[in-house]
């Protein structure tokens, strides 16, 4: 019987951005439902009753919610097409790690972007440290996951797409603080398959600035 995975999601997420480039790694077939985060659908109350968010991934009927797990089923699940978590278990446990610490960027990026004055400063201070934390551990290596791209970077990637965002609303530049950490998403955004299923900077940047518009942020 084929899989019948359908996607919840909204397009500017960044943890849906993390299934999306899942899927398409693995090369998987799915439909794709976007979600009105201020409408939220019955379907989506339904199937994730709890966090009432997206993403939510449904494989047949079954509902699977929050990110990193969506991903870590989606590798356990389709492993054989390109696998995302190292097979030792120390390595693995690595990984799960830094993909939990690069859940750190979201809340610091959303301090960054609606706030103003000292509280933005500190916002992007604290951003850069995060940064460079995240350079550290990717190191001389091309990827986070070593030699081609893996959960690390599935979960890191996706975040990406707002720096362009935080760098116009806080008047600083990533490149100048973490070099290496902007050759890597420039090494994975060349892969057409990567590129082609993360949103354009420039597109997330209008999306940022309808939010601070509606939410009356200058």
């Amino acid at each position: 019987m084929e899989d019948n995975v359908v996607l919840l999601d909204c397009w500017a997420s960044s943890f849906g951005m993390r299934v999306r480039l899942a899927l398409a790694l693995k090369g998987i077939k799915y439909e794709y439902k976007e979600e009105k985060l201020e409408d939220k659908s019955r379907v989506l109350l339904e199937m994730n009753p709890v966090h009432k968010k997206i993403p939510v991934l449904i494989h047949n009927g079954n509902p699977i919610c929050e990110s990193l797990i969506i991903v870590e089923y989606i590798d356990e699940v389709w492993h054989d097409d390109f696998p995302l978590l190292p097979s030792d278990a120390h390595q693995r446990s690595l990984a799960r790690f830094w993909a939990a610490y690069a859940d750190k960027l979201y809340g610091i990026s959303k301090r960054l972007w609606m706030g103003k004055g000292e509280e933005q400063e500190k916002a992007k201070n604290e951003l850069i440290e995060c940064l460079k934390t995240l350079e550290g551990e990717l190191g001389e290596k091309p990827y986070m996951g070593g030699g081609k791209i893996g959960f690390v970077d599935v979960a890191l990637l996706p975040f990406s797409r707002w720096f362009y965002s935080l760098e116009k609303c806080a008047n600083f530049t990533i490149k100048d603080e973490c070099p290496k950490l902007v050759g890597w998403v420039d090494r994975c955004m060349e892969m057409e398959i990567v590129s082609n299923s993360l949103p354009h900077p420039h597109k997330i940047y209008g999306f940022v600035l309808h939010l601070k518009e509606k939410l009356g942020i200058a």
